[in-house]
């Protein structure tokens, strides 16, 4: 994630989900913020209902994994902020359902460059 900065304060979040646009998937729901950094800033949510800090840690590294992979094809100057849904079952969240959402969800916030 060279060209990325995470997102760790809590009013960081806060913006972001009071100004940005809400997309959803079946297993992820994002927030969509313009900023003025040459760079893209991405912060990871995810409930303590989900599951025990385990499971929390497994999904964040499955989303980090999928937008590491994704990066070069994201426009640059936007601050993502990732959710996992809360009524979704832990076993849904795999590699490749991850993937599969999340390009879903760039297509539709149409922030995927074009090759």
């Amino acid at each position: 994630m060279k060209k990325t900065i995470m997102l760790k304060k809590n009013y960081e979040f806060k913006y972001v989900f009071s100004k940005g646009k809400y997309y959803s998937g079946e297993i992820i729901e994002i927030y969509l913020l313009k900023n003025n950094a040459k760079k893209n800033k991405l912060g990871i949510a995810i409930s303590k209902k989900t599951g025990k800090s385990v499971v929390r840690n497994k999904i964040k590294r499955l989303i980090r994994e999928n937008y590491r992979q994704m990066e070069n094809n994201i426009k640059e100057e936007n601050t993502i902020v990732f959710l996992f849904k809360k009524n979704i079952e832990v076993e849904k969240a795999t590699f490749y359902n991850i993937k599969k959402d999340m390009e879903k969800i760039f297509k539709k916030a149409n922030i995927l460059i074009s090759e």
